[in-house]
């Protein structure tokens, strides 16, 4: 984003909201808090207030916040719920302002063709957006040498809204990540190991509008500090988009070991998940937390075929959302890189899972032969010791 010294205003789009119908007030409101808490934690007393006005929500920038153009592009664009966003200046709404002020800014930029593109939402305005091209198109015509129109691919697109009662003036339009406001949808609890997929799987949890806490299984001291230090730190990075969360440790050895001593090998990870799963819904329904989240991917590695996703599942009564169910590798690592995960994610690493691996694990269980082998543990005292020991960390952007 070009700095701007003319700068009031953030304008913040969206679409996916707007066709929301009776509920649309509660996205706008969801939107504003989270375009409030956001700015306070990455550009504190960058604004003057946060408003809804036909169909979008502005941004009153403070004289700090003028200065302080690249945080606040940085927080509204990790902002779920924003389509596009642009930095705005305002002026008076009436058409030899609208000139003037055009002309002002347009004059300060190297350019050999433009358009204007009005949007008149504020329809007793005495002129249609075409009129207000024409006229605002001639005047800097007749103002500035050597320049034409270009209606296709210009080199400055110069855009007029006329909302409510303001009139603003912008020219470049940044994306958004578009979906919906984080906690507009609930609250998961993602399964989240250091690896690719799970904080890929947050992220696209998080874009439908979901407050995503976290559950880690660690098997301190078979495995090192290093590796909830690093699912801190991808936590902290996803925490760009949500600003706040919650982290579940809990320590899975003892677990291992049982499961070791009473399952056949082949079987191992199938319980390593089932008991993951029930105390993830333990500390869901103590939490008021509607949903788990994993970052699964069917086939991608033995136990996600889809026989042994049925057997994982079956633990628990509640929702289990996987994200990323139809996503290849590829496609996955890309959005990690997108997203800035992915540096973090490749760090070697030792997870609870990869410790007492089968040497042949169970690609296609049967479920009834689980639910079987299974009448063996305790499962309730299992579940019970490990809630007792977990250790809860809050994570802040």
């Amino acid at each position: 984003m070009e700095k701007n010294v003319f700068y009031d205003y953030a304008i913040c789009h969206y679409d996916e909201i707007g066709i929301k119908g009776r509920n649309r007030r509660v996205f706008e409101d969801k939107l504003i808090e989270n375009i409030k808490k956001g700015l306070m934690a990455g550009a504190p007393g960058s604004f003057e207030y946060v408003k809804r006005i036909s169909g979008r929500v502005i941004v009153k920038l403070s004289e700090k916040g003028k200065n302080d153009i690249k945080n606040i592009e940085k927080v509204l664009s990790r902002t779920f719920g924003i389509a596009y966003f642009t930095f705005a200046f305002s002026c008076l709404q009436d058409i030899d302002s609208i000139k003037a002020n055009v002309l002002a800014s347009m004059s300060m930029k190297k350019f050999k063709t433009f358009r204007i593109t009005s949007q008149r939402s504020k329809k007793d305005f005495p002129m249609t957006s075409q009129d207000i091209n024409v006229e605002v198109g001639a005047y800097i015509i007749d103002n500035i040498k050597d320049i034409k129109v270009k209606l296709e691919k210009p080199t400055v697109n110069c855009f007029i809204e006329i909302v409510d009662n303001f009139s603003f003036i912008y020219f470049d339009k940044i994306n958004g990540h578009g979906g919906l406001p984080v906690g507009v949808s609930g609250r998961a609890l993602l399964l989240v190991s250091g690896g690719i997929d799970s904080p890929v799987a947050a992220y696209y949890l998080m874009k439908r509008g979901l407050e995503v806490s976290y559950i880690h299984f660690h098997s301190l001291p078979y495995t090192s500090q290093s590796s909830l230090d690093k699912v801190e730190s991808l936590v902290g990075i996803l925490n760009n988009f949500q600003h706040k969360s919650k982290i579940y440790f809990v320590p899975f050895s003892d677990i291992q070991k049982e499961i070791m001593l009473n399952a056949p090998d082949k079987f191992r990870i199938i319980f390593y998940r089932r008991f993951m799963f029930k105390i993830a819904e333990e500390v869901s329904k103590k939490e008021k937390i509607i949903v788990l989240g994993t970052g699964e991917s069917l086939g991608q590695v033995a136990s996600q075929t889809i026989e042994n996703i049925i057997a994982t599942a079956d633990a628990v009564s509640m929702l289990i959302l996987r994200p990323l169910i139809g996503f290849d590798k590829k496609e996955i690592i890309k959005v990690a890189e997108r997203i800035g995960t992915y540096d973090i994610s490749i760090i070697p690493h030792e997870d609870c899972c990869s410790l007492f691996l089968p040497k042949n694990p169970e690609t296609k269980a049967n479920l009834d032969e689980i639910k079987k082998v299974e009448k063996v543990f305790n499962i309730k005292k299992i579940v019970l010791d490990a809630l007792k020991n977990i250790e809860i960390k809050k994570s802040l952007t």
